[in-house]
């Protein structure tokens, strides 16, 4: 995991590494500048005679762009700098690295920028622009001159590299001061800002690429963060080995209570993923007039039939059977396709005072608690909780959808440490958080996984890695990140708008080999 910071630590951290560690600022520029390049054409190909623009402020986030500028030109890039200001104003590094460019591109290669109308031409005809402007220091709205440029930015309609962070987008929210740069690249330096990945972030940052430029680990190790973006490395060390002795019993039992009629799909999505992500066995516990239905869409999983209401969903009278069943299994998943039916919901409440093992409580075991979470305090094993925001807000108390959504982070890590649960909040950027109020963010995924049945999957792959010993943290987060992994290999494939969940199912086992080797 990596450590994700706010503005202020990440100036702070810049300081103690050119204070106390004594490498100059202008290292730290190169080494950024370089990352920036090399980024840069990983995702749009070599620069050479490409027609590049970079727009530059007057402070440090400026001086990448001078750096930016230079590495651009030798690789045989037509770079044209606009800046924002006259060079007397631009800050001590910023100077420096300005006269190393022009040294070496000429004068003429600097132009100021002078108003909208004469800009955007000049934006609209170039092949990339890169957003040198403002930086983590960000805290009033972007008015005059910089909003101009910002505006002049997001109408040239072409593609858009951030510097650090799109200009205009506060680096601890993720809010829009005034306006902000929507960028489709943003190589942020040192650790990942918070604002990224939350709020307006989300949208305005695209893919985000992370560079080191030498902060010694001492000085993160110190730094004081409770919310991390998971990584390829932990979710590497996190999968579980399969060792040539293996057999089908080494790899758990995975139970998993769902279905309903209607519904049955989210069940046998669950129980397929589960089986992807690499479970031994996986049986599935269903309503017994829709068990036959399951069966014949589930060839590897098992089912067992239950007893149920007159509507088809589980009946009450299912408790002791259900106990029994959940007793014979290494770890368990209530939920998808359950209804809301009084009886069922009665149901799920006995069953959640009782769990004593990994489970996994998902879309309507999660309406079965609203208004009563305070049940999940009787758990004698922290459940982990699978909410998209509607769902969270039912389970909070005096929440929206919308204030969730709002502060994602907060009210997930708040509600698994007054809960003393784990919570994998989905959405962009999905939030895992665990009962000591620890955070973690997710960078994968993309909008095509808005769809029925990704959160089934998400489920059922949770569980999965709980059957075969996984922690609930590294459950949670293994099986969210690699959630999103599959997503975006299904819409590399498919594209994003068709995509459906059961294509999600089909490339598990791609996203796991993928993490397996990165």
């Amino acid at each position: 995991m990596t450590k994700i910071v706010t503005g202020a630590q990440m100036q702070e951290l810049d300081r103690r590494t050119i204070g106390e560690a004594r490498v100059p600022g202008t290292v730290l520029m190169e080494r950024a500048g370089s990352g920036l390049v090399t980024n840069l054409e990983h995702v749009f190909g070599s620069a050479r005679g490409k027609r590049i623009t970079i727009l530059c402020g007057k402070g440090n986030n400026g001086g990448d762009g001078f750096v930016v500028a230079r590495l651009l030109r030798r690789r045989q890039a037509h770079v044209r700098i606009l800046t924002m200001t006259p060079v007397s104003e631009l800050s001590r590094d910023a100077t420096t690295m300005y006269r190393q460019f022009v040294r070496a591109a000429g004068k003429s290669a600097v132009q100021p920028y002078r108003s909208a109308s004469q800009t955007l031409p000049l934006l609209r005809e170039s092949d990339i622009l890169i957003d040198a402007l403002l930086g983590t220091g960000l805290s009033s709205d972007v008015t005059g001159r910089y909003g101009d440029a910002i505006d002049n930015i997001n109408e040239s309609g072409r593609p858009v590299v951030a510097v650090d962070l799109p200009s205009g987008l506060h680096a601890d929210t993720g809010a829009i001061l005034g306006r902000a740069v929507k960028a489709s690249l943003t190589v942020t330096f040192g650790l990942p800002k918070l604002g990224l990945y939350q709020n307006h972030g989300v949208d305005l940052a695209g893919p985000i690429r992370i560079v080191d430029i030498g902060i010694p680990p001492a000085y993160i190790d110190a730094v004081t963060s409770r919310t991390m973006l998971m990584t390829p490395a932990f979710v590497r060390a996190s999968l579980p080995t399969r060792r040539p002795s293996s057999h089908k019993g080494t790899f758990g039992h995975a139970g998993i209570i769902a279905g309903s009629v209607g519904k049955t799909g989210a069940a046998a999505m669950a129980a397929r993923a589960a089986l992807r992500i690499g479970a031994g066995l996986v049986t599935v516990a269903v309503p017994s007039s829709v068990n036959d239905v399951l069966e014949a869409k589930l060839l590897e999983a098992m089912t067992i039939p239950m007893p149920e209401t007159k509507s088809r969903t589980f009946a009450r009278t299912a408790l002791d059977r259900l106990t029994a069943f959940i007793a014979a299994r290494t770890a368990i998943a209530i939920g998808p396709g359950l209804s809301t039916h009084p009886e069922t919901v009665e149901l799920v409440q006995a069953l959640t005072k009782q769990l004593d093992r990994p489970t996994v409580l998902d879309a309507d075991a999660l309406n079965a608690l609203a208004g009563r979470a305070s049940m999940l305090t009787a758990c004698k094993t922290p459940p982990i909780l699978t909410p998209h925001p509607g769902e969270m807000a039912r389970l909070e108390t005096d929440a929206t959808p919308q204030s969730v959504n709002a502060d994602r982070i907060n009210t997930a890590a708040r509600f698994a440490r007054e809960r003393g649960v784990f919570v994998v909040l989905k959405g962009a950027r999905t939030v895992v958080a665990r009962p000591d109020g620890t955070a973690a963010i997710c960078p994968t995924g993309n909008p095509g996984m808005a769809t029925a049945g990704t959160g089934d999957v998400l489920t059922g792959m949770i569980v999965g890695l709980l059957a075969q010993g996984l922690s609930s943290w590294e459950a949670a987060c293994v099986a969210t990140y690699l959630h999103g992994c599959a997503g975006d290999l299904a819409a590399a494939e498919k594209g994003q708008a068709g995509l459906i969940a059961g294509d999600l199912i089909e490339q598990i086992p791609f996203a796991v080999k993928i993490a397996h080797e990165t």
